[in-house]
C-alpha cells in the first residue's frame, strides 16, 4: 500500500482554485520532492494531507487511511511553532507527553539534528535554522513511516543544509518515505528519487530527476555544424540530432563518444567540443512553468 495517494484532489476558495485534480502517487521507501512557483498549490497540498485543509474535491490516503488519521506520519508544515520559553528539550517532552512517545526519544531526535548541546536553552534564543531543525525533530519523535515536511532547510547555513540532507537521505536509506517541499531546486537534484512540479495548481510533471533531466546524450560544437548535423542524422536518424545555439544536441549513449568523433572527422567536420549532455532541473523546471520562479 502506497505511503500517500491523491485522486482528483482539489481545493477551492470561493472562485479561487488552489489545487484542480491531483493526481500524486508518492512509493514506499522513497524521497519526493515536491516543487513549484510560488502560490502553486503546494502548501495547500501538503495541508490537505495532513487533514488541516479539507478538500473541495477528490480524496486522499496517507498508508490507506483518509487524512486525519496520522498514525505512522511525522510533519512540519510552514514554520514550526513552539513555547518561546520552554528550552528546546523541554518543548519535545511535551510533545512527546502529548503523542505517548518514550522520552528515551528525545535524546535520539536531538541528536538527528544536531541540537544536543543546545537544548536546555530557551527557543526564544534560537536561530532560524535551530528552530527548523527542532521542527524536524518533532517530527521525527513517534520514528514516523511516512515524513512529511515543507521547506526543511529553511534558514539553514549551508553547513546546516548539507546536515539535514545527510538526514533525510539516511532516512530514505533506512525505508522511511519522505516528501519534501523546497524551493531549492539543487537541493532536490541531491536527494530526491522523485520528483513532482505543480503549477497554477495542477500536475505538470512527475518523474525521476534523471528522466526529467532527458535521455543520455551528446553536446558536440563542430564546423561547419549544418554539415555535421546532416551527417549525424544519416547516421543515427533525424529524431536524434538537433541544432541549438549553435550546437548539436544528440540524443545517443555517451559511450559511443569516440565513434561519433571519429565518424565526424571522417566527413570533414572539425569537432572542438564533444561532452555528455545533461540539462539541469533547473532548466526543466522553467520549461514546463513557463519561466515562473520556483518557490513556495
Amino acid at each position: 500500500m502506497e505511503p500517500v495517494v491523491c485522486e482528483k484532489l482539489t481545493k477551492r476558495y470561493g472562485s479561487v482554485v488552489a489545487v484542480q485534480d491531483l493526481d500524486l502517487t508518492v512509493r514506499s521507501g522513497e524521497v519526493y520532492g515536491f516543487l513549484g512557483p510560488n502560490g502553486a498549490g503546494k502548501t495547500t497540498t501538503l495541508r490537505m494531507l495532513l487533514g488541516l485543509v479539507r478538500p473541495t474535491g477528490g480524496r486522499v490516503l496517507l498508508h490507506g487511511r483518509p487524512p486525519g488519521d496520522l498514525t505512522g506520519v511525522g510533519a512540519m508544515i510552514e514554520g514550526p511553532a513552539f513555547y518561546p520559553y520552554l528550552s528546546g528539550r523541554d518543548n519535545l517532552r511535551v510533545l512527546a507527553s502529548y503523542a505517548g512517545v518514550d522520552r528515551r526519544r528525545i535524546d535520539v531526535v536531538l541528536d538527528l539534528v544536531d541540537l544536543s548541546g543546545r537544548s536546555r536553552h530557551k527557543y526564544a534564543t534560537y536561530s532560524l535554522g535551530m528552530k527548523q531543525r527542532l521542527g524536524v525533530a518533532a517530527a521525527l519523535l513517534k520514528d514516523p513511516q511516512l515524513l512529511i515536511l515543507d521547506e526543511p532547510t529553511n534558514g539553514l547555513d549551508p553547513a546546516g543544509m548539507a546536515d539535514m540532507r545527510a538526514l533525510i537521505r539516511r532516512l530514505g536509506a533506512a525505508g522511511s518515505t519522505v516528501l519534501i517541499s523546497s524551493h531549492l531546486l539543487g537541493e532536490v537534484e541531491q536527494i530526491c528519487d522523485r520528483v513532482g512540479i505543480i503549477a497554477h495548481g495542477r500536475l505538470i510533471e512527475e518523474n525521476t530527476v534523471a528522466e526529467l533531466r532527458g535521455g543520455a546524450g551528446l553536446r558536440i560544437q563542430a564546423t561547419p555544424v549544418e554539415h555535421a548535423a546532416s551527417w549525424l542524422r544519416l547516421v543515427l536518424g533525424a529524431p536524434a540530432v538537433s541544432v541549438v545555439d549553435g550546437a548539436l544536441d544528440v540524443t545517443v549513449d555517451p559511450a559511443r563518444s569516440a565513434e561519433i568523433n571519429e565518424s565526424l572527422v571522417k566527413a570533414g567536420v572539425s569537432v572542438s567540443e564533444l561532452r555528455p549532455r545533461e540539462r539541469d532541473l533547473e532548466q526543466v523546471f522553467l520549461e514546463l512553468t513557463g519561466g515562473e520562479s520556483n518557490g513556495r
